[in-house]
This record gives C-alpha cells, sequence and structure tokens, in this order.
C-alpha cells in the first residue's frame, strides 16, 4: 500500500516556505556561480535547508488526513505528481536531476556524465559562458550534492551512487574479449598493430567502459605502448601508429580513475618526452595534452617533472607549435603550481621562453600567470632582469585591457622592485610619464591594487626622506 499526504495549507507556513527557498536559491546561486564564495554561504544554505526541512516535518505532522492508496496500476485512484524538481538542481545540458554535480574550471556546475560527453566530442568550452577553458579537471560538488540528497530524501526519493551512475553503460564479457584481443594485436606484426591501435583510440574516445578496463590490468598499459617502447628511436616508429597510441594514452588520462595508474607506469612520461621531441604535429599536440591531463594530481606533478618532461615542454612552447600552444602552456601551469618544481622550471630556461613569447603576443595571459609564480624563486628575478622584463610588464600595464593581466603584472614588478632596488628608476619614470601604477592603484582588481599602492607608498617614503635630508 503506498501513501499519500494531505499537507498543511496554513498560510503562515507556505509563506515561510517561500521565503525558505528563494533564500537558498539566492544563495546556492552564489555558491555556484561565484569561483570566490564565501565558506558562510555554505553554512548559511545548510541552515536554511534544515530549516526548510523541519517546516515540511511539522507540516506533515500537523496534516489531519493520511489516504490509503493501493499499490495497484490497475487501481483507478491516480498516483501522486512527481516532485518539482529545483532548477538549481538540474544539469544545465541534460535538464534532469544532477546524480554527480561535478564543477568545471569556469565555476558552472554540470552532471559528470553530461560534460563529459560535451568534453569527449572536442569541446574545449563551458556550454553555459562559452568561455574557453584552460582546463578540462572536473571538481566534485559536494555541496551541491549533499543538498540534492537532502532533497531526494525528504521526497523519499533515492539518489544513485555516483559511481554506479557513471557506469550506466556497463562492461559485457563480449567488451572484455574484445580489449584482450585488441591488446594482444598490439604484439603482432605492424598491419595488426595498426589496425588495434586505431580501434583502441576510437573506443577510448567514444566509450568511457573502455578506459576502465585499463584499470582493471596491470599490464594493460605497458601492452599498449609495446609498439613504441620497442624501438630505441622515435624515428623508427610508423607516424600513425605512434599518433594513434599517444592519443588512446590521452583518452585513458582523461578517466580520473586511471591519472596515477597512467603516470606511474614506467614507459609512459619518457615515451611522451619523445613524442613531443619528435614527432607529427598531432602527437606533439596529443604528447602535451596527456601530460596537461596527467598533472591534475599533485603526485603526478613531482613525477612528471623529475622525469624531465618541463625542458621538452618548454622547447614545444619556444618552437611556438600552434595546435600544441593551449596544452603546452596549462601543463607548465599546473606543474608550476608545485613550490619546488619552479626551481626546474627556472633551471630550464621557463623564464627566457615565456618572456620571448608574450612579447611576441603569443598566450599573454596564460604566460604571465605562470610567470607570476615563477617569480617566488629568486633566479627567475634575476632571469627577468636580464631578459628586459620590466620595460616589457610596463608596456602591458599601460596597454591591456585585460584586468588579469595587469594583476599578475604589477605582481611581478612588486617582486622584482623589492629584490632589486635599482629598478624603482624605471617603475618611477613609468609613473611620472603615464600615471601606470596609480591607476591600477585605482581601478585594478583588488590584488593589483595592493601591489600597486605597496609600490606608491615606497615612492612617497623615498620622497619624504629626500625631503627630510
Amino acid at each position: 500500500m503506498a501513501k499519500t499526504e494531505v499537507f498543511d495549507s496554513d498560510p503562515t507556513h507556505m509563506a515561510r516556505a517561500a521565503e525558505l527557498k528563494k533564500e537558498l536559491q539566492k544563495l546556492v546561486n552564489s555558491i555556484v556561480g561565484n569561483e570566490d564564495y564565501r565558506t558562510e554561504a555554505i553554512d548559511q544554505a545548510n541552515d536554511t535547508l534544515r530549516a526548510l526541512k523541519d517546516l515540511k516535518l511539522r507540516s506533515r505532522k500537523r496534516s489531519p488526513l493520511s489516504i490509503e492508496v493501493p499499490n495497484r496500476q490497475s487501481d483507478s485512484v491516480s498516483s501522486p505528481a512527481p516532485p518539482t524538481c529545483p532548477e538549481e538542481f538540474k544539469c544545465p545540458l541534460s535538464k534532469e536531476l544532477m546524480r554527480d554535480p561535478v564543477i568545471l574550471c569556469t565555476g558552472q556546475t554540470y552532471d559528470r556524465p553530461f560534460i563529459n560527453k560535451w568534453l569527449e566530442t572536442g569541446n574545449r568550452t563551458c556550454p553555459l559562458t562559452q568561455q574557453v577553458l584552460s582546463h578540462t579537471n572536473l571538481t566534485p560538488n559536494h555541496l551541491i550534492r549533499e543538498m540534492i540528497s537532502h532533497w531526494c530524501k525528504n521526497q523519499g526519493l533515492e539518489l544513485p551512487d555516483p559511481i554506479h551512475y557513471m557506469n550506466v553503460e556497463g562492461i559485457t564479457s563480449s567488451d572484455r574479449d574484445r580489449f584482450l584481443s585488441l591488446l594482444e594485436k598490439l604484439s603482432s606484426a605492424l598491419p595488426e598493430q595498426q589496425e588495434a591501435a586505431k580501434e583502441l583510440r576510437r573506443l577510448t574516445k567514444r566509450t568511457p567502459s573502455f578506459r576502465a578496463l585499463f584499470g582493471e590490468s596491470d599490464n594493460a598499459i605497458p601492452q599498449l605502448l609495446s609498439p613504441l617502447s620497442g624501438n630505441k628511436s622515435g624515428s623508427s616508429v610508423h607516424p600513425e601508429l605512434q599518433e594513434d597510441v599517444i592519443t588512446t594514452l590521452l583518452n585513458l588520462s582523461i578517466h580520473d580513475n586511471n591519472k596515477k595508474l597512467v603516470a606511474e607506469t614506467p614507459m609512459v612520461i619518457p615515451l611522451l618526452m619523445e613524442a613531443l621531441r619528435a614527432a607529427t604535429t598531432a602527437t606533439r599536440a596529443n604528447a602535451a595534452a596527456t601530460l596537461f591531463t596527467l598533472s591534475a594530481l599533485d603526485c603526478n606533478k613531482f613525477l612528471i617533472v623529475k622525469s624531465g618532461a618541463l625542458k621538452p615542454l618548454l622547447d614545444l612552447l619556444e618552437e611556438g607549435n600552434p595546435l600544441a600552444m593551449k596544452d603546452v602552456a596549462s601543463a607548465i601551469f599546473n606543474l608550476c603550481l608545485v613550490h619546488e618544481n619552479r626551481a626546474r622550471a627556472v633551471k630550464d630556461g621557463a623564464v627566457r621562453v615565456i618572456l620571448k613569447k608574450i612579447m611576441e603576443g603569443v598566450l599573454v595571459n596564460e604566460l604571465l600567470a605562470i610567470l607570476a609564480m615563477l617569480c617566488s624563486h629568486q633566479g627567475a628575478i634575476i632571469d627577468m632582469e636580464e631578459q628586459g622584463g620590466v620595460p616589457c610588464l610596463l608596456q602591458i600595464m599601460r596597454e591591456s585591457s585585460c584586468e588579469r593581466s595587469k594583476e599578475n603584472c604589477i605582481a611581478i614588478l612588486h617582486t622584482i622592485c623589492f629584490y632589486d632596488r635599482s629598478k624603482w628608476k624605471e617603475v618611477k619614470d613609468e609613473e611620472s610619464s603615464f600615471g601606470t601604477i596609480s591607476k591600477l592603484a585605482k581601478d585594478g582588481t583588488s590584488r593589483a591594487k595592493r601591489k600597486a599602492n605597496s609600490i606608491l607608498e615606497r615612492f612617497n617614503r623615498a620622497v619624504n626622506l629626500t625631503h627630510t635630508a
């Protein structure tokens, strides 16, 4: 017997519920739509959700009627209408209740399977904002997941487990047989290797279950790489075969559970480095994209840099391959997020290469962000001075319309000036001629204002000391 209830229609309760829902929606929107949301907003959202739940429970207890409805399809009594899902709990792509909400780098939340499909088809923009993605890493939105879970519980609905939901396609015995057969062909003659590699590339791009299969066997990835690892020189590898194997490796790396396994397979990073140095344009681009994807994990960041992959990435950046540039810059940025890796980047000539590209007007915003990180290392500041970095930074601050670029420029300049006082004259001349620092102190981002004001205060102290003397 299924039970329906006639809920309390007290206007006071209804008004309070509407008020709470409105407040909850406002809080959720502020959290989901803002990367810099306040932690207090999360607490307020949880409190509001609990208050709404308590009101609902009190309303049910006060209900004077309870109607028993037979749970039979043939019964003439109609079943209750399904509850309407709040808009903020729906995936913008599927328009359905999210089971596994994840956050894209733009701050928008989507249901994992649907945003994965969007990315797997080659899209590199946010579906809602159309912003170009700086990376494709997905972060679980635990707050929204918890809110959805509470809502489902209150509605008497069961929310599927995210892992089960992600594997709805399942893996059949025929899938496994096909998978093993393709791996065996990779140890055959060249025509069979090419056929198997091309098919694995296609399957791992379109079918998540095939990516998962690689994680079930310790020997699957070495078997995939066997056509490449058996050659001592990249020149002896068939170009199409190399491209298919490296691209399959990229497809595998998209699967979160594979990232650690792929990076820790001994042959992977050396073969990716080899592909960066000597391969077709498409293969080099996909090798860079693979390193970028793998670098999402901190443990992989250490491993990739320790293996020496920064140098070939910087060489490819300097070469200026347009197909690979974005992924190369993103990989270098990710790797330099770890403070210990910045010394290796500086040693490998990162500052010279990055400044050269910035002066050429290539990926200026992205490369300035890397440069700002590297300037925490003393060697980077010395390299900046030797490469004529200060005039370049001043020009960008003066002419750029990008607030983020100007913020990174003033942050770098602030570090340089406080390390080397001889640079104060250049900055002071810029301020006297164009008022560049004062403009940032007034109209820049909050971080830019802090750095600019710090420089201006230093100027003022120097002037006061001169007058006093």
